[in-house]
């Protein structure tokens, strides 16, 4: 069975097409619950997302923050396992019809067998990877089977990565790149805008693939200024945080929708910049 990079491709075209940049949010698998977890997802597409990236919960998630630490650490207290990341993605695809992602670091996959992992994955209707931690020059193999399983690999750039690093990167991947501005932890939001937008131009400039931006967005204000020059914006920690503040799960379901919601405004507020280069 094929993977659903095409829907991948197809949903952030449609999101051009409207002169707005694409909403994709992250979730991790098994918070608070695995029920829990697929339930989330479908709220936030309900709410307005356009794309869903499900985490695949690490014991040492050394790229995240503490909030999704938090909740990673609540899944992987509650067993969460690999069939269970599969079956978030199959009943939240299903109950959407949105693509869904998984986030995930290599070694657990590795631990899996890439071709298990990617057969599994298309079967479940997965529309592909993000890998933030597979080296380019060590991701042949798993390249292979994803491409055979009809998935995107995407890669992640940073502010750090120099013009030829960004063209080797983006060569390699697929689906779109995602761009992690680690910046908006200590710089100010103007420089944060800045330094964002220069890494979109400079990676626009070796690619044809979308590029999305992962940088810390909380709110419709935030999301409007990175649709300014962004073709998608990934908001992750702002709705585990919502999940996490919710005195039970029928609030946090309605908190992390009525978010989506907001950003989802937000994203369709770009005016005609959104997705400019």
């Amino acid at each position: 069975m094929s993977g659903n990079i095409q829907l991948l491709s197809d949903t952030l075209e449609r999101a051009r097409s409207e002169n707005r940049a694409a909403l994709i949010a992250y979730l991790p698998a098994g918070f608070p619950t695995v029920d829990g977890g697929i339930d989330a997802v479908k709220a936030v597409v309900a709410g307005g997302a356009d794309v869903v990236e499900v985490g695949l919960p690490h014991s040492d998630p050394v790229l995240d923050g503490p909030v999704i630490q938090t909740a990673d650490d609540i899944a992987l207290r509650g067993g969460v396992k690999i069939a269970d990341v599969m079956r978030t993605v199959r009943e939240a695809h299903a109950a959407t019809g949105a693509p869904v992602l998984v986030m995930t670091y290599w070694n657990p996959i590795d631990r899996y067998g890439v071709e298990r992992f990617t057969a599994e994955l298309a079967e479940a209707g997965g529309a592909g990877c993000i890998l933030p931690d597979l080296p380019v020059q060590e991701s042949a193999l798993w390249r292979e089977h994803a491409e055979k399983h009809g998935l995107a690999t995407v890669f992640v750039v940073a502010p750090s990565s120099k013009d030829e690093r960004l063209a080797t990167i983006t060569a390699a991947g697929s689906g779109f790149v995602y761009a992690a501005s680690l910046m908006g932890v200590t710089g100010t939001r103007e420089s944060v805008g800045a330094q964002a937008q220069d890494l979109v131009r400079r990676t626009r400039a070796t690619t044809e693939l979308p590029v999305c931006v992962g940088l810390g967005v909380s709110n419709a204000v935030q999301a409007k200024e990175v649709a300014a020059f962004a073709d998608g914006v990934i908001v992750g920690s702002a709705f585990v945080q919502r999940m996490l503040d919710a005195p039970d799960a029928a609030a946090g379901l309605e908190a992390v929708r009525a978010l989506a919601g907001e950003l989802a405004r937000g994203v369709r507020r770009g005016g005609d910049g959104a997705g400019a280069a």
